[in-house]
């Protein structure tokens, strides 16, 4: 049996956490860096760097620091921003650990990126998800270039969190600007639009990642529970 949780239920799971300083966006991305490697040991995985899409929010500091871990083993790691705006600590991490960065703006270096990624991590939206559309600008023009050539090359996406544009609570997706993910890393509890059609049919295999809050989501009532 599988429980989804909505967005609001797994932010208030982690909220005594958070308050008492627990680092759970670390574990988040230690664990989104190890489901990465595994990808990467695929040998039918093609050749070529970890390619971060990077949002604005939590959802790209996972991915960014996801990418340290990695660049620090030794990993070619590119990060292409969707926002002027990055986590700053995860942005930090990533370029002291060795990330390269496409410069904001420039597609034409974005499309080499994804034309040459072994792995496409999309790390632009989590669980604020919302809005119709809800990628949009630059988001949107980066997932509609990476779409096509995913889908020639056979590359991997692995979703942070829940692939982005789909409702985390009901597993709409109201565009269909939307990477299917090979994988989909969710964190501290299964995200119920990850279990309900048509989201379901984008994450691919979901692997949960622990973060402690099963005391906490023990006292809730699931939104959608499945064999």
């Amino acid at each position: 049996m599988v429980a989804g949780y909505s967005a609001a239920q797994v932010r208030a799971a982690e909220a005594p956490h958070l308050a008492r300083g627990e680092p759970l966006m670390r574990r988040a991305a230690a664990a989104l860096a190890a489901a990465i490697r595994r990808v990467l040991d695929d040998a039918d995985a093609p050749h070529g760097p970890v390619v971060l899409l990077v949002g604005s929010g939590d959802n790209g500091g996972d991915a960014l620091f996801a990418g340290a871990e990695l660049a620090e083993d030794g990993v070619d790691v590119v990060g292409v921003a969707t926002s002027e705006r990055m986590h700053p600590g995860g942005r930090e991490a990533a370029a002291e650990a060795g990330v390269r960065f496409v410069e904001p703006g420039d597609t034409d270096a974005a499309v080499a990126a994804f034309a040459a990624a072994a792995v496409l991590v999309d790390g632009i939206l989590g669980t604020g998800t919302s809005g119709s559309p809800a990628l949009r600008g630059a988001a949107r023009e980066l997932v509609g270039l990476a779409i096509p050539i995913v889908e020639r090359r056979g590359t991997a996406v692995v979703a942070v969190d829940l692939p982005s544009g789909i409702h985390p609570d009901d597993g709409t997706v109201p565009d269909p600007t939307v990477l299917h993910a090979a994988l989909t890393v969710t964190f501290g509890a299964v995200k119920a639009g990850l279990l309900r059609r048509p989201g379901a049919d984008h994450a691919g295999r979901v692997e949960l990642v622990d973060l402690g809050l099963g005391d906490e989501l023990a006292a809730m009532t699931p939104l959608v529970v499945t064999d």
